[in-house]
């Protein structure tokens, strides 16, 4: 049986929690009174004792676990999870019911009411993600929740929490019919190839399916694209299909040279007449500029925090730089779609890096348009720091 611990919640924290907030601050509480395992109920208390709401205790970034619900006479078991995954597959129904679309996110961690998890469908197979050993100690009883409440070929998994040095086996595999990858999803009319069994990536990132669609309606057609921090091609994809004249896509990963081939070939595209470099972004910048390379469209999407031989880079003290770097290869009314996942600052800040970039390489420049989270990434609507992308299409005006 789970153990249930009585939390008492300091001032303000007690009043964020009485209005919804999600997250259980490490801040909120006296870490002596934490239960020694994750995965333990949380009671929580204001100062008068009065019951605030109950969640559980599991570590995640700057918090200690997640409220689950504010009825106090509510109980976490299976019906609790089956009501959760119910209500979010109805708030999807549109997904489900557009042909031209089978991969999508159907339940988004706190945006849904269960922080530390995320489900995502990808034509009749679905990935659990899991961000904390907390949430993931109840992996029992929330998959017997799923496989109740959705028809499905098979279930996969990735455990992303820290294991703190521990070796645990990467099994993805769950339940159901093992598939053989790769599936080919279907993404607005579009086709990627998805790996749900080979370790932390599946090949596409669905919060960037509006941002993909737009490249290709809107800002590919007789563009030469450079793809920046590439992955997998998939934006490549949508210019090419939207009208690029050439694509050049870039990462540093060697796998990025296979995966980006796979993907331009399950949309039936030459990718020998396309250009893909398995080197340095920052490297391809000096090299762009020694051979006089300009591009009219530019993606600029860098992971959080990367390390490789040469260097470092974090978006929250690096992206200036990066920025400035692309502009200098950018043609004159040139398009630069900056884009950010880094949960760590908001689009007030990140358009000040814009802004900086701009004005000490001396251009000028115009915001076109903007995204964040597509519908299906439910954030709460009172808490937009959850809804953590942020991209912005920027057209070089000199």
């Amino acid at each position: 049986m789970t153990q249930t611990i009585a939390l008492q919640i300091k001032n303000p924290f007690a009043d964020q929690l009485k209005k919804g907030y999600p997250l259980i601050s490490k801040d909120a509480v006296d870490a002596s009174q934490l239960p020694k395992e994750e995965g333990a109920l949380l009671r929580l208390l204001d100062s008068h004792q009065r019951f605030l709401g109950l969640g559980y205790y599991g570590i995640q970034n700057k918090g200690i676990g997640w409220m689950l619900t504010t009825d106090v006479n509510e109980k976490i078991d299976k019906a609790f999870f089956i009501r959760k995954f119910t209500k979010a597959l109805t708030n999807r129904q549109n997904f489900f019911d557009d042909p031209n679309t089978t991969a999508f996110r159907i339940f988004n961690g706190e945006g849904d009411g269960i922080g530390g998890i995320t489900i995502d469908y990808f034509d009749s197979y679905y990935l659990v993600s899991w961000y904390s050993a907390g949430i993931y100690l109840w992996k029992d009883m929330i998959y017997e929740a799923l496989a109740e409440t959705v028809n499905f070929t098979a279930i996969y998994e990735k455990k992303r929490f820290d294991l703190k040095g521990q070796y645990m086996e990467q099994d993805d595999f769950v339940m159901g019919d093992p598939g053989e990858f790769p599936i080919i999803i279907l993404e607005n009319g579009m086709s990627y190839a998805v790996h749900l069994n080979d370790g932390a990536m599946t090949g596409i990132f669905l919060d960037q399916r509006d941002v993909r669609l737009a490249i290709r309606e809107h800002y590919a057609d007789h563009r030469n694209m450079l793809n920046t921090f590439s992955y997998t091609g998939a934006f490549s994809v949508a210019a090419i299909l939207g009208g690029a004249i050439k694509t050049t896509s870039v990462d540093v990963a060697k796998r990025s040279l296979a995966k980006t081939i796979e993907q331009f070939s399950v949309n039936n595209i030459d990718y020998e007449s396309q250009d893909i470099k398995v080197m340095d972004v920052f490297n391809y910048f000096k090299y762009a500029q020694r051979h006089h390379l300009k591009y009219d469209l530019v993606v600029l999407d860098p992971p959080s925090f990367a390390r490789t031989k040469e260097r470092t880079f974090s978006t929250a003290k690096d992206y200036p730089k990066l920025l400035m770097d692309t502009i200098t290869i950018t043609e004159k009314n040139g398009i630069i779609v900056a884009s950010t996942n880094n949960a760590s600052f908001g689009m007030k800040k990140f358009k000040s890096f814009i802004d900086q970039a701009f004005k000490e390489t001396h251009t000028r420049y115009k915001i076109v348009e903007e995204y964040s989270l597509p519908k299906d990434f439910r954030v709460p609507r009172e808490y937009p720091e959850f809804n953590y992308l942020k991209v912005v299409f920027i057209k070089k005006l000199d």
